[in-house]
């Protein structure tokens, strides 16, 4: 791809920016239309409309999925045979794309988290319309933030974003959580949280580098009879945390698809 259009630079869309930029991307290869960013990074275009005489042969979506029948009319003449409709909208299969965008050449769902920002974010995607050479182009684009993946069963995406999008809020929670029970037990707030999130932040480097599983770290970090173990009988007591995590996820994938 030589120019990506990117319609709605929030959050997410402005962590992805971030991140290609911090990875030596050229920043005229990105053309940002957004009515309330005040700035954009150097070199980057900035619009408040789409321009008329944009050369863009992809078009990122990062508007909310609930935007997208109101500013279809809008969209549509930017998303024409030469362009690739990329979406960040969850919920949003790719024949949702393909009706709302039916003269796109091809179709591209993306699902990335804020780690993007780092380059270290999982990146879903799926497709429609890509021939062998542009989804290798694609792939490169997004391997960029971290690690890519292709999904080919398109009915498995709103888990895998629950898992691997949500996620990070799900962890941000647990890093809460454990401070503030620290805190409920006589530590104070500033020392709970500089602890927790150091901790968090060690124990994923670990794992990321380990040739053991989560699992069996777990089980090296606790001493038969020891505090560790102690604390872990609770948590595994009738599968307690894995049951409260399978509850988010299957309310976060069902939120998914009500989207749709």
């Amino acid at each position: 791809m030589s120019k990506v259009l990117i319609f709605g630079c929030g959050n997410m869309a402005g962590a992805m920016l971030a991140g290609w930029l911090a990875d030596g991307a050229d920043p005229t290869c990105f053309v940002v239309v957004d009515r309330s960013m005040e700035r954009p990074p150097g070199g980057v275009d900035l619009h408040r409309e789409i321009p008329h005489d944009s050369d863009h042969d992809a078009i990122l979506l990062g508007v909310k999925p609930q935007q997208l029948s109101d500013l279809r009319p809008l969209l549509q003449p930017a998303a024409g045979p030469k362009v690739a409709v990329h979406s960040l909208l969850a919920g949003i299969t790719l024949a949702g794309l393909a009706e709302a965008f039916p003269d796109a050449r091809a179709h591209v769902r993306v699902m990335p988290n804020l780690a993007a920002r780092i380059g270290k974010s999982p990146v879903i995607l799926a497709q429609s319309g890509l021939d062998a050479a542009e989804c290798d182009s694609v792939f490169a684009l997004y391997d960029r933030l971290g690690s890519a993946v292709w999904l080919e069963d398109e009915a498995q995406f709103n888990l895998m974003t629950a898992l691997a999008g949500s996620g990070p809020g799900f962890v941000y929670r647990f890093i809460d959580a454990l401070a503030g029970a620290a805190t409920d037990l006589g530590l104070d707030r500033a020392s709970a949280d500089r602890l927790a999130l150091t901790m968090v932040e060690g124990a994923a480097s670990l794992a990321g580098n380990a040739t053991s599983s989560p699992g069996q770290l777990a089980d090296q970090v606790a001493s038969p009879g020891g505090m560790t173990r102690e604390g872990l009988n609770v948590l595994d007591d009738g599968a307690a945390l894995r049951a409260l995590l399978r509850a988010t996820l299957a309310a976060t994938a069902q939120k998914g698809d009500e989207l749709a």
